[in-house]
């Protein structure tokens, strides 16, 4: 496809790019630590096309090279009005390690997804290489990298708290959360000739102030003052008390402005942009991308990011359900922005009209599948709301939780003469399909899960329990198990009636905080007497930005500051994950071990030992048990004869 179409139809990635064009110098410059892939779900392709529908020269520079003479920082130049710098879809460290801290042998968003493109930290890494060269261009710092680490943080992979972002890198200016909104202001502020210096009142934006100089003053904002960085240093429980208030000020329609002192500087955290609109949010998904990698990276193989996307659809942004654990709230916000259906089917066109395409949509979802077009009834209960989630610990009366928007798009693109199957490969909210949990009485629950089940699941459906115990279900701010049985038996219905025969994988998560070894036993046994073998499961990793990891860093929970139990050792953990498998012969005796510790032999014969074994011993015990009550009955009849 790409021999077909001009490099010029992407945006410049070489010198030699930018005097095709016709352009001596560039207005910004983008450095990105993923591969150039020009398409809607890839934030540096974003960035640069908003940039560029602003008239702006754009130009990007994927993947320089940081361990040689610099070159690949210096071959476009000094941009006219500043440098921005993205680590790509992903933390650096998350993409480079495992929750055990190992170095990962590939990279899904580098061509031939070989690792080594990006180095660690790479936001810092890169801004204090630009402010070395070009020390008089304004740096701008944005994707999740830099987002979640806006104030001061725990860093899991050096274990220690670390400065906000912009103290550690030297950059000038930090947008925070989906970057859209204020990129599109700091451009035409700065093409009015304001200086990049005067842009302290941005929205969504994070600046550093001298600490000796007023404040800029915005009549309608207020400010909160956090402890700052150095009490944060001494004392963990500031630490943590801290984070509530950036959870809380980030999801809030009209949100404080944070001020943290660090140094001699005061950090100042402006809050958020209103959620983006309809209209908005389509100009975004509509801009001219090609939706492929740059022709650069043609022979160099596959970018499995990429595969897995090309054929998808992103119909909305955010996610309400505020899992302690998850980054997405804290980056996309906790209100849902909705494409209109024009614009998501205007989105099919173009995939079916990709030459390789085979009548197959990998995905049509977002952050969380069936959220789309949610929102509050009644918008004035939404600004006062202060909750991190909509749905927890129960759903609130005052969201519209239909899935009838939802339902009508996926028969729209089912009826698409050049789709043969659009899948759903986005994360599924099971809680809100079940009458249990979520109390919508509209109908469209039933009528959504089997148009689900019955048309997009591709071979099987994935949805994410997380665990099975109430106590630490409620640190996760997810439902109770109890929820996901009712939800199995409704999928199972559904399968049966329509003679399917599809799998139920459910997603669990070891060593989360509250999570005990004894917690993760139950585990083993419930699911594996619901009939699951577990495949999707995964070690709990600390990312900044969550509850869950200012719980494991400080030991106490964020909003109540009492205490937590939390598994850190590389020994706990491991022992919390084990019970995942259960069934491989190899772990049997480990696992006997750990049940007699903990006076759970009860769970021994359940987990360890075969199916005819268990079946025989429980006969055995019952012809035992039988034996008893008969020698029993006959030991009273003789007494009363005797009598």
């Amino acid at each position: 496809m790409n021999e077909k179409r001009p490099v010029t139809d992407w945006l410049p990635i070489t010198q030699k790019e930018v005097e095709m064009r016709g352009w001596e110098q560039l207005d910004v410059i983008l450095i990105s630590g993923d591969a150039y892939v020009d398409h809607p779900a890839f934030g540096t392709a974003v960035i640069g096309r908003i940039i560029e529908s602003e008239g702006l020269k754009i130009g990007i520079v994927p993947q320089p090279n940081w361990r040689d003479d610099l070159r690949d920082f210096k071959k476009m130049g000094k941009p006219r009005l500043f440098f921005g710098i993205t680590s790509g879809c992903m933390d650096s460290m998350v993409n480079h390690y495992t929750a055990s801290k190992r170095r990962r042998s590939t990279d899904a968003y580098t061509p031939g997804g070989e690792a080594g493109y990006r180095p660690d930290y790479a936001v810092t890494v890169y801004s204090k290489i630009l402010k070395q060269l070009y020390p008089d261009v304004p740096v701008l710092l944005g994707g999740i990298e830099a987002s979640l680490r806006r104030v001061t943080h725990y860093d899991y992979w050096k274990d220690q708290l670390f400065k906000n972002i912009l103290s550690e890198s030297g950059a000038d200016m930090l947008v925070w959360g989906m970057g859209e909104m204020p990129l599109r202001e700091i451009v035409r502020l700065l093409e009015k000739g304001v200086p990049f210096s005067s842009l302290k009142t941005i929205p969504q934006t994070a600046v550093l102030h001298p600490a000796d100089e007023p404040l800029p003053v915005v009549k309608k904002w207020e400010d909160l003052e956090l402890a700052s960085h150095e009490r944060c240093l001494r004392d963990k429980r500031s630490f943590a008390a801290n984070f509530k208030h950036i959870e809380q000020e980030s999801n809030k329609v009209n949100a404080r402005r944070l001020i943290q002192s660090v140094d001699d500087q005061k950090l100042l955290i402006n809050p958020p942009y209103p959620p983006m609109t309809e209209n908005e949010i389509d100009t975004s998904f509509d801009l001219p991308y090609t939706r492929t990698p740059h022709p650069k990276y043609e022979k160099r193989g596959a970018m499995p990011a990429y595969e897995m996307i090309r054929f998808s659809i992103n119909m909305h942004r955010g996610c309400f359900g505020g899992c302690s654990f998850c980054t997405i709230s804290a980056h996309q916000g906790k209100f849902i922005a909705s494409r209109s259906e024009e614009s998501i089917l205007k989105e099919v066109d173009a995939v079916t009209q990709m030459p390789d395409f085979k009548g197959y949509i990998s995905d049509l979802g977002g952050p969380s599948a069936n959220m789309y077009k949610m929102k509050g009834k009644v918008q004035s209960i939404c600004d006062r709301c202060v909750s991190p989630s909509c749905i927890h610990p129960v759903i609130c009366s005052n969201l519209d939780t239909s899935h009838k928007p939802m339902t009508e798009i996926y028969k729209k693109v089912d009826a698409h003469p050049e789709v043969k199957k659009a899948f759903i490969g986005s994360g599924i909210r099971y809680d809100l399909l079940v009458d249990s949990y979520n109390k919508n009485n509209d109908g469209s629950l039933d009528e959504y899960m089997e148009q689900v089940v019955c048309n997009h699941v591709s071979g099987r459906l994935k949805v994410a329990p997380e665990h099975t115990s109430d106590d630490t279900l409620k640190m996760m701010r997810k439902p109770s198990f109890k929820h996901f049985h009712e939800f199995k038996k409704k999928f199972e219905k559904i399968n049966k009636k329509n003679g399917l025969n599809q799998p139920l994988i459910p997603y669990f998560i070891s060593s989360h905080p509250g999570s005990t070894e004894e917690e993760m036993a139950n585990l083993a046994s419930e699911t594996k007497e619901m009939g699951f073998k577990l495949e999707q499961v995964q070690d709990f990793t600390p990312t900044p930005m969550t509850v869950a990891t200012v719980a494991y860093y400080t030991g106490l929970h964020p909003y109540t500051l009492k205490p937590v139990y939390t598994a850190k050792s590389k020994h706990e953990k491991k022992n919390q994950h084990l019970f995942f498998f259960w069934h491989k012969r190899e772990n049997y005796q480990a696992i006997r071990e750990k049940l007699t510790k903990l006076g759970r032999e009860d769970l021994i014969e359940k987990l360890i030992n075969d199916k005819k074994k268990h079946n025989k011993r429980v006969a055995l015990n019952e012809r035992k048990i039988a034996t008893s009550k008969r020698k029993f009955r006959e030991d009273r009849n003789w007494g009363k004869r005797k009598k």
